[in-house]
């Protein structure tokens, strides 16, 4: 299939993203904030890891525009942005409809075959 190609700043975009989820533990931390907001201790509880692997992590993910902080007093939470995450699952869903489609033709075939 021929790419065409994507709007400015499109694929950097991407490819932050795509490399940022690239790490089984960012993988948990988006998994973990899509259940609700949490601070980097609330985040760092269940892992091996230090508080500060773990806030090495979320800057990763934030620079890759996947989450989020905001101020709430002296709480700096943690949420999902949902205009990476739409980002990235238009991406996936134009190759994803593409075999589909292709699929479908492919079963026109065979049927065409079958009853010939």
């Amino acid at each position: 299939m021929q790419e065409s190609p994507l709007a400015d700043g499109v694929e950097e975009r991407l490819d932050r993203a795509f490399t940022a989820l690239g790490d089984p533990v960012r993988r948990a931390l988006i998994a973990r904030l899509s259940r609700g907001e949490a601070t980097v201790n609330e985040l760092a509880e269940p892992f091996a890891i230090t508080k500060q692997a773990v806030s090495r992590h979320i800057q990763v993910l934030e620079a890759a525009g996947l989450i989020t902080r905001s101020r709430d007093g002296q709480r700096r939470p943690c949420h999902l942005d949902p205009v990476m995450l739409e980002e990235l699952t238009s991406w996936i869903d134009r190759y994803r409809l593409a075999l589909e489609d292709q699929h479908r033709r492919l079963d026109a075939v065979l049927d065409n075959l079958r009853k010939s």
